[in-house]
């Protein structure tokens, strides 16, 4: 039993299963949106059953990308010298011991391909586009830290692979097997409400580089806290905050959502703290730290938001 709580502990460090929670979220905002659809249209059916897998099947990807980091990052020794926060800096599994480099490349390897088996369910019963999804997020997995994070894209296929694309995967993989014709895969306000998750993505990953930007250097690695400079990413940081928000106000006022989309906005005071520690302690870690905390809480409230304001509007139009 204790050999067994050992395991559970250890690999749910490794797999840093606190973070996962973002998947679940992400599938969430898509499920409502595919209920919306469907109580609009009346086309198609709900069904819980394709709404497990699909959180399965995110959720295994989510791991795939941890494990595939943990293992790149070991492989480069860029672990080694980072200053490990709670939310940056990898788990230290492989580091202490816990873990051997190659229970993680093959773990990561496996949980690659059980997703893209649910991923090759839903391409065959929904619509072959997502195939394409797949694609994208498949080689934002393998390739991320061998090239995208040397590239200057590492933080826009992120909030794709682990954001937009989880939203709008989702909602194909629920409505897609209903839908007249390609065109129907994409209706505006899914594109439009998608967008805040993505952009939310790519700024956990964004932040949590501050701290390990020089260790990310000295490993080869091109980001753009690297490229930038932590003072004007810093900036950067908070401009993406504030286009977050944007988007989520436009929504409703383009008519793409109902108002319902603003209790997204209840997250703006912790994300402007973030912002202020962020500008005000760009290059001091231990005092960066709870930025990244309050990160964390803007990225995964906002997404639970947002979900639960599709679910309002949906018993609200409900006969």
């Amino acid at each position: 039993m204790g050999t067994m709580r050992g395991f559970i502990k250890t690999w749910g460090a490794q797999i840093r299963g606190n973070f996962l929670v973002l998947s679940v979220l992400l599938v969430a905002i898509g499920l409502a949106l595919s209920a919306r659809h469907m109580q609009e249209t009346g086309r198609g059916s709900f069904s819980w059953f394709d709404a497990i897998l699909l959180v399965i099947g995110v959720v295994l990807t989510h791991v795939s990308v941890n494990l595939f980091n943990e293992y790149s990052d070991y492989q480069t020794g860029i672990d080694a010298n980072t200053r490990r926060t709670p939310f940056s800096g990898g788990s230290g599994m492989i580091q202490s011991g816990e873990t051997t480099p190659l229970a993680v490349s093959t773990a990561a390897w496996e949980t690659l391909f059980f997703a893209f088996l649910i991923g090759l369910y839903f391409a065959i019963m929904a619509h072959w586009f997502v195939l394409v999804i797949m694609l994208v997020g498949a080689l934002s997995i393998v390739y991320y830290t061998r090239y995208m994070a040397k590239w200057l894209v590492g933080e826009l296929f992120a909030g794709l692979s682990l954001g937009s694309l989880v939203v709008i995967g989702t909602f194909i993989a629920m409505t897609g097997g209903s839908a007249a014709g390609i065109r129907d895969l994409f209706p505006p306000d899914v594109i439009l409400i998608s967008i805040p998750p993505g952009l939310l993505t790519s700024l956990l990953l964004f932040l949590n580089e501050f701290p390990d930007a020089e260790a990310d250097k000295q490993g080869g690695r091109l980001h753009l806290v690297i490229w930038l400079g932590k003072r004007k990413a810093a900036v950067l940081y908070v401009f993406g905050l504030v286009l977050t928000y944007a988007f989520i106000i436009a929504a409703p006022l383009a008519g793409l959502g109902s108002w319902w989309l603003l209790l997204g906005c209840a997250t703006i005071p912790v994300a402007a703290r973030a912002g202020v520690i962020a500008l005000r302690h760009y290059d001091d870690t231990p005092k960066l730290v709870p930025a990244l905390g309050l990160n964390v809480v803007t990225v995964l409230a906002t997404d639970a938001l947002l979900a639960v304001a599709v679910l309002l509007e949906i018993i609200v139009n409900m006969p």
